[in-house]
């Protein structure tokens, strides 16, 4: 029995494909670019986190997270994720990002959540804060000393809380952009694994999800898909595999020959 290596799917889905051209000056001007969307992720932080405690009382009562409400808050995670992919979370794209919750399917940077059918009411009295303590200690490295209190205090700003390992790996990135024309593919794959570590840990902590962030890196633009199903998946349970029989070329006939009754109907 052979262990798979790809991990299960995953209810959070991050996706950032960084453009093969990218401008090689225009993030030393992106910040001033940035100010109309940081003003509105400010007001929209504020109402995220408003509605996420009113989602705990209705997860506490009831066990399920207002579709309504799930449908705003992941609305403005997706929005931090493009302005934070456009910008200083990993510089990879310079497609100007756009002032919409919904999701846009063709710009680079994409962030899917599956509504939840249920939902633990116990759990949701300690993982905003007991359980993801770990991954707190965590996003201080990622983030810098605010990482805690930018994934508590808002989303949008979860990438903007100071010179953390994310920040510093795109300000290599840029120079080398801004000397060489090329983000370094290494860089680049290691960034978004990190970025996506980061809005798994704020999806949870935001009670979207009861799957628990896990402690892996997984790097690369795309999110990583399931395990393909193998030969003993198709068989069905509890189904053995019954090696194939081969008899060497000519022992058919002779076979045949010395049990006439093998041959007959029935048997």
């Amino acid at each position: 029995m052979t262990e798979n290596p790809t991990p299960p799917p995953s209810p959070i889905r991050v996706t950032g494909r960084f453009d093969p051209e990218l401008s090689r000056g225009l993030w030393l001007v992106k910040w001033l670019l940035l100010i109309p969307h940081l003003i509105v992720l400010a007001v929209l932080g504020v109402v995220f986190w408003v509605l996420t405690v009113v989602a705990f009382f209705a997860i506490l009562v009831t066990g399920r997270y207002p579709r309504a409400l799930f449908e705003f808050d992941v609305g403005v995670l997706r929005w931090a994720w493009r302005v934070a992919f456009y910008g200083y979370g990993a510089n990879g794209t310079d497609r100007y990002p756009p002032f919409t919750l919904a999701d846009v399917p063709d710009y680079p940077a994409r962030l899917e959540i599956d509504h939840p059918a249920h939902l633990s009411r116990g759990l949701v009295l300690v993982k905003w804060w007991l359980l993801v303590l770990p991954h707190y200690l965590v996003l201080v490295l990622l983030l810098g000393s605010g990482g805690t209190v930018a994934a508590q205090g808002g989303p949008g700003a979860a990438f903007a809380s100071g010179a953390g390992l994310i920040a510093l790996l795109v300000l290599f990135a840029v120079v080398a952009l801004l000397f060489t024309r090329r983000y370094p593919r290494g860089i680049a794959d290691l960034v978004v694994g990190l970025d996506r570590w980061v809005l798994r840990v704020v999806a949870y902590a935001s009670l979207m999800t009861d799957d628990y962030p896990p402690f892996r890196l997984d790097q690369g633009e795309d999110e990583p898909r399931g395990p393909e199903p193998g030969p003993d998946d198709l068989a069905g349970p509890g189904t053995a595999a019954v090696p194939e029989q081969r008899t060497a070329p000519g022992t058919e006939a002779t076979a045949t020959a010395q049990d006439p009754s093998s041959a007959a109907p029935g048997r």
